[in-house]
């Protein structure tokens, strides 16, 4: 199943998408669902064609946390060996945009930097989850862009203020229940030329182990989103350009830079 959040006449919904949301808009449906997407989902019975809907952020999360330096040639590009354990990371809500929402640059920052990446959204509360069921406990997953202004993050040491602008987390465009996120390829385009291109299965920490991993040092909450971490071939953006993250099987987040 894929879940979106969307902006209709009446207001705002959570909705499944049917048959697909890459069929052509006149035929494709958002389907209301009652309350919220976790557990087995009720439906309203309204229906809306795609057409005459906006994609918001699928998801609200009380906390994005975020993993630093999971792909090897990642941390390789950015001079730094690939940690033992997961370096983890947290931006705050107030960072999450939906599909075509702005991103916008800090004028007190002179290079802001794309960083695409797979994204899972819990499911339901929990601790303490043994790696054996760390998928078991997720909703689904989405893409993500883990902005960044790449100066501020050197010259703090440490990632908060360089993460943390509000449009520093892209979500989108959906969530998909049913997607093996073992090996799915993600790529990360510029003005529609590919600046990141590689494999989830080539994580050092995969998806099963961060959720293991993070739930032994916080309560996850149903809604929170884990980014897993941005592969090699990162990036400044301009005002005036266009980042496009895609991840097999999980469409693609589309979303235009603009000076704040």
């Amino acid at each position: 199943m894929r879940l979106a959040r969307v902006a209709h006449s009446d207001g705002v919904s959570f909705v499944a998408l049917e048959p697909d949301p890459s069929a052509p808009q006149e035929k494709a449906l958002a389907v209301e669902i009652d309350q919220h997407p976790f557990g087995d989902p009720t439906f309203t019975g309204r229906k809306w064609p795609m057409s005459d809907v906006r994609l918001l952020a699928p998801i609200l999360p009380t906390k994005v946390i975020c993993v630093g330096k999971n792909y090897a040639a990642h941390a390789q590009e950015m001079g730094t060996e690939a940690p033992e354990n997961p370096l983890i990371f947290m931006k705050p809500s107030t960072s999450v945009v939906g599909p075509s929402s702005p991103i916008k640059l800090p004028p007190n920052s002179e290079r802001v930097d794309f960083e695409g990446e797979l994204a899972a959204v819990v499911g339901q509360p929990c601790k303490d989850v043994p790696e054996a069921r760390g998928r078991d406990v997720l909703l689904g997953y989405t893409i993500a862009n883990d902005v960044t202004a790449r100066d501020q993050q050197k010259a703090d040491g440490q990632w908060t203020r360089a993460k943390g602008y509000d449009t520093f987390c892209p979500l989108g465009p959906w969530i998909d229940t049913g997607v093996d996120p073992s090996d799915l390829e993600i790529r990360t385009e510029l003005d529609g030329e590919v600046q990141q291109q590689s494999r989830t299965s080539l994580l050092m920490h995969d998806v099963a182990a961060l959720v293991s991993w993070i739930s032994r040092i916080m309560t996850l909450l149903p809604g929170d989103v884990i980014l897993t971490g941005t592969p090699e071939g990162v990036g400044p953006m301009q005002q005036g350009q266009q980042v496009s993250v895609a991840v097999d099987g999980l469409g693609m987040l589309t979303n235009p830079v603009q000076q704040g």
